[in-house]
């Protein structure tokens, strides 16, 4: 079972790694994934093992909290500016203060805290003006020194020991002005903290400013959903919260209202807008027993529609929850940055003290030891490693799922973009997937009405497209009576049930033959209807041939337009049909295909694909139906096209939420600009602590420029993942 946390308290990675190793290794505990860009946990347990009260009493054990609902974004942006604003109010006159008299001899100071005349009072003053900054900050100190002490050292312990260090040697030499050592004036630290703090605070405010913008896809998705439905009861309309309403609720929806929960529309004609689940701009005309959606938007008429799914098991939910999972998860890329900053708080700690023992043995200097290692302990800058794949990773899959896109995992996105080779399914996929039937062709004394009415009497039960043209046809023409019993599908082959006593075979000619039923009548029709491209139907009665009907379906408009682009992109891109070759021909002609196979039973598209596999291919598998399910779940990434079978969706990695095959191309394209987003992430913090260490310990960065390079490297990482933003993707 999987549950995910929502987690306050944590300043930087190695918080998050120490969750999850502390979690990892609870008895029952499956996983353990932190997110530090949305402040979750996602965790795989085993309920008869552990229960959550126990995992959640581990996390709080640690210092961090278990919170019932995540906080506001905005409200924590707010908090932080607060802070900030009161750290800079004080800041600036104890900069003033402190610096003024170093840098311009003459500036002016009241005379009853001149550090010449009156050193005691001038010190106590930058005392006085720095505890409110201290306070400001207070959050560095209770959660840096409570992590420190349970042996998990965090970014906040850095800002903690390094500030303290300030401040505690500035307070000594307080008190030896006080017992008559004038030169003690000199070494007063105060400013450096306040400036560090108020930097800090700075940097934290626009980071999580930063944040709520790259979690903003999930905001909007949540707030699709309206807070109440106008249900009709007792022949009465009254609105109710939509947590009210019950599955079989007859609902109203008034034109530029957003529908409550999924249903089946029951009276009236509208268009609605349904961009927000597929990223399709155009509305969508619905009329009755055609399908809403929960938040989607009715645009022009009345519709009564019956409530069908409620609460978590609409289609708005399971998006939220699929984009939720895939901000949780993590990449393979970051496996590196999660072995780093597991270790480098700890690193730096030593780093500091080596660096502070170095400076006082070889300079015999307290306040340049001091200075420093303060210097090391505030440039070292665990957030921007914590950041750089989460954060990128949040506003990547935001960004699909506005187009109709969603990947569900970080592994699958970091997969899509190795991608070499795709697979396609036709039918509903390349092709529209709703064939007609164009031809009937009865055996010699049957009936054309005869031949059709017994064939969607037994396709009736089918999902297949060819199967539900069959049945749309016999409506069409008041044909269809009730189904058919005993319904067997033989895949790849055809169907096998029972009608009025007799057995009826639907299926190809493989399957005719497999039952010894002869088709040679009909051969002169059956090279007509392949020379045309079309597929063929064979339909028999108790081992005698019925007939055969002819249908005929399209290639989908922006079908060769999405080959092309996936061609250009360099993947190889290749077409799998169980149709015959004829018309396998005809099909990879019109989009463009060269490598096809054709009349391929499903479990060879399995065959197909580990094949392709086998040469170290990156394979992806675009299919929308139950027989592409085994091939979906083989491939490296699996593609689903939103309208499939749940099955199909299910075993995808990928699902593509409208039947748009330019949003395969797409979401490659997406997978390979988040992972170079990632790689540019993680190459700026690494290289940032490589460069910046070693030219603290030289003593080459003033602590307070440290502090303020340390808060510019977390936002720059977050600024530079929210580049993704501006991705055109054109599907």
């Amino acid at each position: 079972m999987k549950i995910i946390f929502n987690i306050g308290g944590m300043s930087c990675a190695g918080c998050a790694k120490a969750i999850e190793t502390t979690v990892a290794k609870l008895d029952g505990v499956q996983s353990a994934a932190v997110n530090l860009a949305t402040e979750k946990a996602a965790i795989t347990y085993e309920p008869q093992q552990i229960t959550l009260a126990r995992i959640q009493a581990a996390i709080e054990k640690l210092g961090y909290q278990v919170l019932a609902k995540p906080l506001e974004k905005d409200e924590a942006s707010r908090a932080l500016w607060r802070k900030f604003l009161l750290a800079a109010v004080f800041t600036l006159p104890l900069f003033y203060l402190a610096m003024g008299p170093m840098l311009f001899p003459n500036i002016y100071l009241p005379g009853f805290i001149q550090p010449q005349e009156h050193a005691l009072r001038y010190a106590l003053a930058q005392l006085i003006l720095v505890v409110p900054i201290i306070l400001a900050g207070r959050k560095f100190y209770t959660g840096g020194l409570r992590a420190l002490s349970k042996f998990s050292p965090n970014m906040d312990s850095l800002i903690a020991v390094g500030t303290a260090a300030a401040l505690a040697y500035s307070i000594y030499n307080i008190y030896a002005l006080s017992h008559g050592a004038p030169h003690a004036v000199h070494a007063l630290y105060f400013e450096t903290a306040g400036v560090i703090i108020t930097l800090v605070l700075l940097g934290k405010t626009l980071e999580a400013a930063a944040k709520a913008r790259a979690s903003s896809a999930i905001q909007k998705l949540l707030q699709l959903a309206p807070p109440t439905a106008l249900i009709v009861r007792n022949e009465q309309e009254i609105e109710i919260p939509v947590s009210e309403v019950q599955i079989g609720d007859i609902a109203i929806v008034k034109p530029g209202a957003r529908i409550p929960v999924d249903g089946e529309v029951t009276d009236g004609r509208s268009a609605v807008d349904e961009s927000m689940l597929t990223g399709e701009s155009l509305p969508v005309e619905k009329k009755n027993g055609d399908a809403v959606y929960a938040g989607t938007l009715n645009t022009t008429g009345l519709l009564e529609f019956r409530a069908g799914k409620i609460g978590e098991t609409t289609a708005l939910a399971q998006i939220i929850k699929l984009v939720e999972n895939a901000q949780n998860s993590k990449a393979p890329i970051a496996s590196l940055a999660d072995v780093v900053s597991g270790y480098f708080v700890a690193f730096i700690l030593i780093c500091a003290l080596l660096t502070g023992l170095g400076w006082l043995i070889f300079t015999r200097d307290p306040a340049a030891a001091l200075t420093n290692a303060v210097a090391v302990l505030v440039i070292a800058c665990p957030c921007a490693l914590g950041l750089a794949t989460p954060t990128a990773l949040t506003v990547g899959s935001g960004k699909g799922a506005e187009h109709g896109i969603l990947i569900k995992s970080g592994a699958a996105l970091e997969n899509a973009r190795q991608l070499d080779t795709v697979i396609l399914d036709k039918t509903g996929t390349l092709t529209a997937g709703q064939p007609r039937v164009t031809d009937i062709f009865p055996a010699n004394g049957v009936a054309g009405d005869y031949l059709l009415q017994t064939a969607a009497a037994v396709e009736k039960n089918s999902e297949h497209p060819l199967a539900q043209a069959i049945v749309r046809r016999a409506q069409e023409r008041g044909l269809l009576n009730t189904g058919a019993s005993e319904f067997i599908a033989v895949p790849g082959r055809g169907i096998q049930a029972k009608l009025n006593g007799s057995v009826v075979l639907a299926g190809n000619f493989i399957f005719m033959a497999e039952n010894n039923i002869s088709t040679a009548e009909l051969a002169g029709a059956v090279d007509q209807i392949v020379t045309d491209g079309k597929s063929s139907i064979y339909v028999a009665r108790d081992g005698q041939l019925l007939g055969m009907l002819a249908l005929a379906d399209t290639v989908r408009p922006e079908s060769r337009a999405a080959v092309a682009r996936l061609q250009k992109m360099g993947v190889h891109v290749v077409m799998l049909t169980g149709d015959n070759k004829k018309t396998a021909a005809l099909i990879a002609q019109q989009v463009g295909i060269v490598d096809y196979t054709a009349e391929v039973l499903p479990q060879n598209k399995l065959d197909e694909l580990r094949k392709r596999q086998l040469l170290h291919k990156k394979v992806a598998m675009v299919g929308d139906g139950i027989n592409d399910a085994p091939a979906l779940a083989q491939a490296d990434v699996g593609i689903a096209l939103g309208s499939g079978a749940d099955v199909a969706i299910e075993s995808a990695d990928i699902v593509i939420m409208r039947n748009d095959l330019s949003a395969v191309p797409a979401a490659i394209e997406l997978s390979r600009r988040t992972i170079r987003n990632i790689k540019q992430n993680l190459f700026w913090a690494f290289g940032y602590n490589v460069i910046c260490l070693p030219l603290a310990a030289a003593g080459q960065l003033d602590p307070m420029l440290a502090a303020a390079a340390m808060s510019f490297s977390s936002v720059s990482v977050v600024l530079n993942a929210l580049r993704l933003k501006r991705v055109r993707l054109t599907a």
